[in-house]
């Protein structure tokens, strides 16, 4: 199992047009065969803040999502409404001893 956090800072003015594309790309992800859980969370402290929580079934679901239709659509339109670079950080989803 993998898991991701991807981390997005978006701009201001842009809130609302962030989410209505996060809305989509969450929705068809959510049908891809190896993904377990896609969810966006918002930044307590940093109002601008999201962090898309993702679990999947391996490197290879991971893979075929990233050249997903739905995610490189996304992230063509990224740089219009992010105020920030994309912070992402993989986890291997095995339990530490």
């Amino acid at each position: 199992m993998i898991i991701i956090h991807a981390t997005m800072t978006v701009k201001e003015d842009k809130q609302e047009k962030f989410m209505q594309e996060v809305q989509q790309l969450i929705e068809d992800t959510k049908k891809e065969a190896g993904n377990i859980t896609y969810q966006l969370l918002k930044n307590i402290s940093e109002t601008n803040v999201y962090t898309m929580v993702e679990v999947w079934k391996d490197m290879e679901a991971v893979a075929l999502h990233n050249t997903s239709e739905h995610f490189v659509s996304f992230t063509q339109k990224a740089p219009n409404f992010l105020a920030a670079p994309l912070q992402v950080d993989l986890y291997d989803g095995k339990k530490v001893q």
